[in-house]
């Protein structure tokens, strides 16, 4: 028994450690100075492990560094890497478990300032040079903050009293003229429209359960893209989604059901040209779905995509990135949750440029041009 104790004594001093991301290490730290493109791949890492990371790929050497943050400033990023946003030189990295963003020079990868206070944060959007919004899974609220301080100056109440669940929470944000359309996915079903001028939430609009992603194109239409929820859940279960609404009038003109109720679209995308949308399509869970892989569909089409232009086989697809510049599609495989994945780079036909080893869940990408 004395031994069990100090195998438990020993095991929780190391998730501490581990835990800890505002103890600085003593090693020599890195020196970069990245002024070309490049792309940001934000690793999660596992829940509760404190091993989040951020890797960057240079897009015209293709050297990718990995543990950038940490190897620059001798500082862990944290607990479950959710985001990153360029604005200006400045890249903020939304820390969802320890409740932060960290703010960096995108060049430089050194810590400039963090912004806490925040319980669950998941995206960050700037409004203006003086204002940014910061939703959050559980919060109840979108926090508002300003970038030049780092401060919180006020917050936008979504308190839902329509579910038991969660109450709206919150995810990410698209701007339109002076509204905001913001996805409220774990158990719900709502794009909440936001007047940025008076902060307040002035209207909502109802899609298929679960909305994890959104973009808007060129013709100003709002695209919404829904898991549908999974099996058992005590929300219910859709067939998986894509709608399309009206910025202008916020009326849902049409829906795209998928035709598996077991499959889980996600990571909506748009290309440079903004004609075109990209989207992961598996399965959340272990259950395997017919033609798996990221599929493409312009804007106009009458129809789902019955193919991928990358199919997925083996590997996890996990996280979906299309280069702003270019329109190449960057696509992770987060192999087995546990180890370091893999990020590929694909020209817009689905053909193979390049491929590199990350961190454990590379999940996101932010593209610095």
């Amino acid at each position: 028994m004395k031994h069990l104790y100090i195998f438990i004594f020993f095991l929780f001093s190391i998730l501490q450690s581990c835990m800890d991301d505002d103890v600085l290490r003593d090693f020599d730290k890195l020196h970069r100075k990245e002024t070309s493109k490049g792309v940001f791949i934000i690793n999660q890492g596992n829940f509760m492990y404190g091993n989040a990371s951020l890797s960057y790929y240079n897009i015209e050497t293709k050297e990718v560094i990995n543990n950038v943050f940490y190897n620059t400033n001798a500082l862990p990023l944290g607990d479950v890497a959710q985001s990153m946003t360029i604005n200006d030189s400045l890249g903020y990295i939304v820390v969802n478990n320890s409740g932060k963003i960290y703010v960096i020079n995108i060049n430089t990868f050194k810590y400039i300032g963090k912004i806490t206070g925040l319980i669950s944060p998941r995206y960050i959007h700037f409004i203006n040079d003086e204002k940014a919004y910061i939703t959050d899974l559980y919060a109840k609220k979108i926090t508002v903050i300003n970038p030049l301080t780092y401060s919180i100056i006020d917050s936008i109440n979504v308190n839902n009293n329509e579910t038991k669940y969660y109450q709206h929470p919150t995810e990410q944000m698209v701007s339109y003229n002076n509204y905001l359309f913001v996805n409220c996915w774990s158990y719900d079903n709502k794009i909440l429209v936001i007047n940025t001028d008076i902060d307040e939430v002035i209207d909502s609009i109802e899609v298929i359960k679960q909305p994890n992603s959104i973009v808007i194109d060129k013709n100003n239409k709002l695209w919404v893209l829904s898991d549908g929820g999974f099996a058992g859940s005590p929300y219910g279960q859709d067939a998986a989604a894509l709608t399309k609404i009206n910025a202008n009038n916020f009326e849902v003109e049409k829906i795209f059901k998928f035709p598996t109720i077991n499959s889980s679209p996600s990571k909506l995308q748009l290309n440079k040209t903004k004609d075109t949308l990209s989207f992961i399509y598996g399965n959340w869970g272990e259950e395997n779905v017919n033609n798996s892989g990221v599929y493409q569909m312009q804007i106009n089409s009458e129809a789902l995509p019955n193919y991928p232009v990358i199919q997925q086989k083996t590997r996890l697809f996990y996280g979906l990135g299309i280069d702003p510049n270019n329109s190449d599609i960057y696509v992770s495989d987060a192999i087995d949750n546990t180890q370091n994945g893999y990020v590929y780079r694909y020209n817009t036909n689905g053909i193979l440029i390049d491929s590199m080893k990350v961190g454990i869940i590379p999940g996101a990408f932010c593209f610095k041009q």
